[in-house]
């Protein structure tokens, strides 16, 4: 390109420009340097907050989650020996507050006799209270109470005790519970045409008064 005719003060001007955009470069570096100097050797004016309380933390403050999740700790003993009086503890706090998985663990507690003796009726109570609140595992659970008492005998009324071994059953099953559908079908077999259409009944009207949660099969 021929500059020679380009006015002297328009070469000067160029000339400026050119020297600034140069002198731009380091003034940038030295922020940068001086933002990685200061976060290198500054002291933090306040101390930061821990990310999240701890399981016991949230437990003592109420969480009924976290209350269950101390329980099952010390059922499965988490790397040690299991403490069912503490596991028993903290189910019960849970429960309480109508924590569904907390009722069923506490009702196999006691049902299984897991550091106590087995006690079939207190078990079944907290199985009826979690298989209420629509968690599947109670509710299957709760069928094979029912069934059990028919097959020994142990039901003074068998046809209710099918019925609602039935009920439970299926109510499980509508869940995907992993053997409860063929657990029903054999109830079934047993079940006299007015008892299936009573099971039936039942089951839809747990359905209308509940809002059956969605639980992965076991």
């Amino acid at each position: 390109m021929d500059l020679a005719g380009l006015p002297k003060d328009g070469g000067r001007i160029c000339e400026r420009k050119a020297f600034l955009v140069f002198n731009l470069i380091p003034a940038k570096v030295e922020t940068v340097e001086k933002s990685i100097f200061q976060r290198w050797f500054s002291s933090p004016t306040s101390t930061p907050e821990p990310d999240q309380e701890t399981t016991e933390t949230l437990a003592q403050r109420g969480s009924a989650d976290a209350q269950f999740s101390l329980g099952l700790r010390y059922a499965n003993g988490d790397g040690a020996e299991p403490d069912y009086v503490l596991a028993e503890q903290w189910y019960l706090k849970a429960a309480a507050q109508n924590h569904a998985l907390a009722q069923c663990n506490l009702g196999v507690m006691y049902l299984s006799g897991q550091g106590r003796p087995s006690d079939t009726a207190k078990g079944a109570v907290w199985l009826q209270k979690a298989a209420e609140l629509g968690d599947a595992s109670a509710q299957f659970r709760l069928g094979e109470l029912n069934h059990r008492a028919v097959r020994v005998g142990a039901s003074p009324v068998g046809g209710e005790a099918r019925i609602d071994a039935y009920k439970w059953y299926r109510l499980a099953a509508n869940q995907g519970y992993r053997g409860a559908e063929m657990a029903c079908d054999a109830v079934n077999l047993h079940m006299t045409r007015e008892e299936v259409i009573e099971g039936v009944r039942r089951v839809a009207a747990f359905n209308t008064t509940s809002s059956q949660p969605t639980q992965a099969p076991e």
